[in-house]
């Protein structure tokens, strides 16, 4: 049977701290390539549902159980990694306690959207845009335009 060559599948997680003032997010210093900070995530295994992936990694890279709340969208430029086409599904989840660096996470920090690190990792600063739209209005990741006028060029 043919096999089509697709990108990979990774599952990411904003995670709002609910028992902190203005509920701060969770991010991660990497310890590997590419550097910089990132929203806690993962690849999906075999057989693993995304949401799974996305419980599982940030018990992995946050040591945080973690409430699934939103699919915020779905991120698949082919250059938003530079190891290689990487399709993500960033969630937003709720979680209380305090976050603890492990996996490959080299460290982990509460922040504010108004006071975010820099650099920030692969195409997370445009997803956080995204998550800010979230918080403000309750909506999720629009289609992107230019996504929606290249496939109607097909």
């Amino acid at each position: 049977m043919y096999k089509p060559i697709t990108p990979l599948i990774a599952a990411d997680i904003i995670i709002e701290l609910v028992d902190f003032p203005d509920r701060p997010i969770v991010l991660i210093e990497r310890a590997n390539p590419p550097y910089g900070w990132a929203i806690p995530g993962g690849f999906v295994d075999i057989g693993e549902m995304v949401e799974q992936a996305a419980i599982r990694e940030a018990q992995e890279e946050v040591s945080l159980n973690v409430r699934l709340i939103a699919l915020l969208g779905i991120y698949s430029d082919p250059s938003r990694d530079t190891r290689g086409h990487t399709v993500t599904a960033i969630y937003v989840a709720e979680a209380s306690g305090t976050p603890k660096a492990a996996d490959d996470a080299k460290n982990c920090h509460l922040f504010s959207l108004n006071d975010l690190p820099d650099p920030l990792a692969f195409d997370h600063a445009k997803v956080l845009a995204d998550y800010k739209k979230y918080r403000e209005t309750g909506q999720v990741t629009p289609l992107r335009d230019h996504a929606i006028r290249a496939s109607e060029q097909d």
